[in-house]
């Protein structure tokens, strides 16, 4: 199973330095997602990576990046944009609904099935599916290796995913929110608890 870290959708001065430390950790795929930011902001942390680094980074918009610092694929979080013309290489999409779940994977190299737990981060957003319902889906070869757990995933519910059949998990408030971006500089709590997660997700 592969584990998956998905960026803050905020930027912050650390963030070069941790994100170049958790690859340095063994970090295989990070999501970078910053909804509704400028694409200078993108490049200006692309340019602070390490190169080697580039070829283990999806982005979730402003594709043209992609190219441009040579990075692993795109990712569309609406279904229905379609991939950019013109576009070859690897596509991620997102899932809200396991009856389109089928089709998707069909379109795309993985899919991120979107609220598998509550979140650990908003209390107002839960899970879309009761546990019958995922085991239900992976007895029908729904969930599979190209399937990726998304929302609420920490290192407690690592194991279920696991079980369920799932490709992957996609990891964002359980390792960000053990740092302030505000008033912390130390981010060894981070680091720990990622290769914590790689553990888990190891078996």
């Amino acid at each position: 199973m592969k584990l998956v870290i998905m960026t803050k959708p905020t930027f912050f001065v650390e963030e070069d330095k941790i994100l170049s430390a958790l690859f340095d950790e063994g970090l295989e795929s990070l999501h970078l997602k910053k909804t509704g930011s400028s694409p200078l902001f993108s490049e200006r942390l692309l340019s602070l990576l390490p190169d080697y680094t580039h070829s283990k980074i999806t982005v979730h918009d402003h594709f043209y990046l992609k190219n441009e610092y040579h990075l692993a694929a795109i990712h569309l979080e609406d279904p229905s944009m379609g991939v950019p013309l013109g576009y070859k290489g690897k596509v991620g999409i997102d899932c809200k609904d396991l009856t389109q779940l089928r089709a998707l994977k069909k379109q795309a190299n993985y899919v991120f099935l979107k609220n598998v737990f509550d979140s650990t981060t908003m209390p107002s957003e839960k899970a879309s599916f009761s546990l019958n319902e995922l085991r239900q889906a992976s007895r029908m070869g729904l969930i599979d290796k190209k399937v990726y757990a998304i929302g609420g995933m920490c290192a407690e519910n690592i194991e279920i995913a696991r079980e369920l059949g799932f490709g992957g998990v996609v990891v964002s408030g359980d390792i960000w929110n053990r740092f302030d971006i505000h008033s912390e500089i130390d981010y060894k709590h981070i680091i720990s608890h990622f290769i914590r997660l790689r553990k888990a997700v190891d078996g």
